[in-house]
């Protein structure tokens, strides 16, 4: 009997507290009684007007409503509805996120209402007394789906199917009609599209999209990523079409229209493996002792004109993903391998920014506009290493002459970058060394040496300059033209108050109460954190502590490169920014009219998305080879650090592979551990033993899963 009651109760707030809450919004400035409210809702019968006697008395007691006289009612005026993202936890609450907020609200999970993460929302917020100084809310309304394609595993019964997602922050199965299966067995990685969910059912229904492989599978497990993110593993036939009718020779009339710099001494410097040339240095030495430096970048924009179906998918893509075994590229192969890239020994149309420079790195004079180039020479970063390094490579005396100039501006421009407060962060690339079956043999880290910063520096300049030239006036004031821009906001003060109470464990210390300071004491700390066990956890929180860059026409700066302007002109092959920065300087330089901006910020809004799902796609690569890496080491054991603690487990990193696992709070068998969130750490009852963020470990290898990418370590003992 008491369970019917229960589930009577819980499907009347179900069905009505929304409702409620959206009735009493609407008339925030009146107050009812439960017979007037009643009324409102056509609830008629006596039980109905119980149930929602105790609903108000429930809202009362959380504050969400409040009673303005003897059983009369009205909205709390702290209470407010609002728009935004919603993500979600693995513990299954949801954080949602606007821009009128300063801190996210928490949605409990009984109070998603169907949401997902990443999905646009309206909240009803509220405080609730006691509980919690943050503000909590109810999804009310779900506006547009994040996302509507999702990966998982499908488990076949006799009439129907339920797909079981591979990403755990999607807390429901998704059921399957058998007329849905399109031909999917039972066990296989499947794509899955949600088509509906209706309000009264706990699942969602979904059709099979794109049977994806058996688990476990090389192939299955990086297309499943491609799937889960949204990116396409191939170019539609038509697009593919339109790139390969572009012609391949340069006509003499656009030869004509351009600053032609086919004669000056040009060069690229790129990775070893790299097929796309984006960009390329010229130099040569003025009769007054000066230098004329130019940065070429390829002139995509000619090839891709606005509303064509090549412009459409590059757009829709908005930018390269680099996975572990493979690029998806933003433009066909045609354009990003072929007619767009910088390769030596043939003419080539680029877009450039081209500075006079002295011996003090100080640019004299500046000129941005369309040329032709004709490049010299290819170098692998390790080529133009050992030149820098003074190796005997048998480089001409010209090219030789040329990147030691180069990288001694280069270091000048570093330095002053530095003394204005810009951060450096030099963190370890992880990369793997594949045989022919695309199996890990070896995992290597990727250091950055001077011939990278040599291409950096004068990239960074391009990309200032660029960006003063149309976000400045004549006088230095900022200018109202429509421009996208590449921004960094100062870091949380939150954040950055728990970086520095981890770091203190260490010894380490950093000033966040004066911004001149800040950056330079979080600069002592990187640089201090060199060669330790701790460097890469230490250097991995003090990005997350950071704001994330994103593109926008509303500049206010980069924060971690101490720029006031700054956008992205450098990589129109792999980055779509890239390619309306060149549209619109091109349009100014033109004398254009400063365009509508708020189709552009729109854009922008878009793009950083794209760039943040490219991101979460190559870091999940990254991930599940380093898982497969692992398994050839079951029952071996490991030193690592702890990275992070969490209420269920440790995360450890091996210190020798970066290769990150989770030991499990409930496998650790020599005591009862608790968490405690304030401490870092997880504290054994009994005898008071602490495992802290950032203590040394030892560790045995338990388990490696390919499908979650995940690694379980067995812990054996604390390293002092």
């Amino acid at each position: 009997m008491s369970k019917k009651k229960k589930n009577s109760i819980s499907e009347f707030e179900k069905k009505y507290k929304l409702e409620l809450i959206q009735y009493f919004t609407n008339h925030a400035n009146k107050s009812f009684n439960h017979k007037q409210l009643a009324y409102q809702l056509n609830i008629v019968d006596d039980f109905g007007k119980s149930e929602l006697i105790k609903l108000l008395n429930k809202l009362l007691r959380e504050k969400q409503i409040e009673e303005t006289s003897r059983g009369k009612y009205r909205i709390a005026h702290q209470s407010k509805f609002y728009t935004g993202k919603i993500d979600i936890s693995l513990d299954g609450r949801g954080f949602f996120s606007c821009e009128e907020l300063q801190e996210d609200i928490i949605v409990p999970h009984r109070n998603l209402n169907h949401a997902l993460p990443g999905d646009r929302v309206r909240v009803y917020a509220y405080k609730r007394k006691r509980i919690s100084r943050r503000m909590e809310g109810d999804v009310v309304e779900i506006i547009s789906r994040f996302r509507t394609q999702f990966v998982g595993t499908l488990q076949l019964y006799k009439n129907y199917g339920f797909v079981v997602p591979d990403d755990k922050r999607i807390y429901t199965d998704f059921f399957i009609p058998f007329k849905n299966l399109n031909g999917a067995r039972d066990g296989d990685k499947v794509g899955v599209e949600l088509i509906d969910w209706p309000q009264a059912s706990k699942n969602p229904f979904g059709r099979i999209t794109q049977v994806l492989g058996k688990p476990g599978e090389h192939h299955t497990e990086i297309h499943s990523i491609l799937f889960d993110h949204g990116l396409p593993a191939q170019f539609p036939e038509e697009v593919e079409r339109d790139a390969n009718q572009i012609p391949k020779e340069i006509h003499p009339r656009e030869i004509a229209a351009r600053r032609d710099m086919r004669h000056t001494l040009t060069f690229t410097i790129d990775p070893a493996d790299a097929k796309d040339f984006d960009d390329a240095l010229s130099f040569e030495v003025l009769d007054n002792g000066e230098y004329e430096i130019g940065i070429h970048i390829a002139d995509v924009s000619h090839y891709m004109q606005p509303g064509t179906l090549l412009d459409e998918e590059a757009y829709n893509r908005g930018t390269s993903v680099y996975l572990v075994d493979r690029v998806v590229p933003m433009l066909p192969e045609v354009l990003s391998n072929e007619l767009c890239s910088l390769r030596p020994n043939e003419d080539k149309l680029t877009f450039s920014a081209v500075f006079r420079m002295n011996d003090r790195g100080e640019v004299l004079h500046q000129w941005f506009g369309r040329t032709v180039i004709h490049s010299d020479r290819r170098y692998a970063y390790e080529e133009a290493q050992d030149i820098i390094e003074g190796k005997d490579t048998g480089e001409t005396p010209a090219l030789r002459k040329a990147i030691l100039k180069l990288n001694e501006l280069a270091r000048i421009l570093r330095k002053k970058r530095m003394k204005n407060g810009a951060i450096t962060f030099d963190k370890l690339e992880v990369k793997f060394v594949l045989d022919e079956e695309n199996e890990p043999a070896e995992i290597f880290f990727k250091h950055s040496k001077e011939s990278n910063k040599l291409i950096e520096e004068f990239m960074l300049l391009a990309n200032r300059k660029v960006a003063e030239f149309i976000g400045k006036t004549r006088n230095g004031k900022a200018s109202s033209r429509t421009f996208v821009y590449r921004v960094h906001d100062l870091p949380d003060i939150e954040k950055l108050t728990e970086l520095k109470q981890i770091v203190s464990r260490f010894g380490y210390s950093i000033d966040i109460h004066n911004p001149d300071k800040m950056s330079k004491s979080i600069n002592k700390l990187l640089k201090d954190v060199q060669g330790t066990p701790e460097e890469n956890m230490i250097e991995t929180l003090t990005i997350r502590s950071m704001s994330k860059a994103i593109y926008t026409t509303k500049n206010i700066g980069h924060y971690g490169l101490a720029f006031e302007y700054y956008t992205h002109f450098t990589s129109p092959i792999r980055r779509y920014p890239d390619v309306l920065v060149h549209r619109l300087l091109q349009h100014y330089l033109d004398k254009g009219k400063s365009p509508a901006r708020d189709e552009y910020e729109r854009q922008c809004v878009y793009l950083s998305e794209r760039e943040q799902l490219a991101t979460k796609a190559e870091r999940d690569s990254i991930k599940y080879m380093q898982v497969k890496y692992m398994m050839q080491y079951m029952d071996q054991e490991f030193e690592g650090v702890i990275s992070g603690i969490t209420s269920w487990g440790l995360f450890v990193e091996i210190i020798e592979n970066l290769c990150e696992g989770m030991v499990r709070i409930r496998d650790i068998m020599d005591d009862y551990y608790l968490f405690d969130e304030k401490q870092y750490a997880i504290i054994g009852q009994s005898t008071g033993m602490k495992y802290r963020l950032g203590d040394k470990v030892r560790i045995r290898v338990k388990h490696a899963d390919l499908e979650k990418k995940q690694l379980e370590f067995t812990l054996l003992d604390k390293i002092e």
